[in-house]
């Protein structure tokens, strides 16, 4: 997720960030990517983003109950060429992203099947009766006794029930 962002951070031009400059009432100057207030007059607007006309400040008062039918009717307009590039690059990050996720989930059910399938066999080899033998920390070799062969047991039927079962398909 923060690989996503990080991409889409650096993705979106740097003329984004503060497109409007404005003087205010006391004089100081204010940056901001929305446009000013409607008390703002045009000639203190210092800096506008292209293509941008800022609405009329002389705007008739909306009723409480048009406040919805206004809100819709001043929603953005159609994507521009650089919003349109933004968000196809959004797509594509997303893209990329499930795609990477696909790809490490079927790793995963990979590595379950691999490990289902060690187990199954070595339960078999356990349950065959035959004299199971394995090398200890110094490098001996050891027959395992009936003790060690049950631990043994157990732990590859605690595999097969974690890395074989329906649940672990449907994870």
């Amino acid at each position: 997720m923060a690989a996503l962002l990080l991409i889409l951070a650096t993705a979106q031009p740097i003329q984004a960030a503060a497109q409007w400059m404005w003087r205010d009432a006391s004089g100081k100057a204010v940056f901001s990517d929305r446009p000013p207030p409607n008390d703002i007059p045009d000639k203190n607007v210092l800096q506008r983003p292209s293509n941008v006309q800022r609405q009329a400040a002389a705007a008739p008062a909306v009723p409480a109950a048009a406040a919805p039918a206004a809100s819709r009717a001043s929603e953005p307009a159609p994507p521009s060429g650089q919003d349109k590039e933004l968000e196809q690059r959004r797509q594509q990050a997303e893209n990329a992203e499930a795609a990477k996720l696909k790809a490490a989930q079927e790793a995963q059910l990979r590595a379950r099947a691999e490990n289902c399938a060690r187990a199954r066999q070595n339960k078999a080899n356990l349950d065959s009766g035959m004299r199971i033998a394995r090398t200890n920390a110094q490098g001996e070799r050891e027959f395992l006794d009936d003790a060690a062969r049950a631990a043994e047991v157990r732990r590859s039927q605690d595999v097969i029930a974690r890395d074989c079962g329906p649940a672990a398909v449907a994870q």
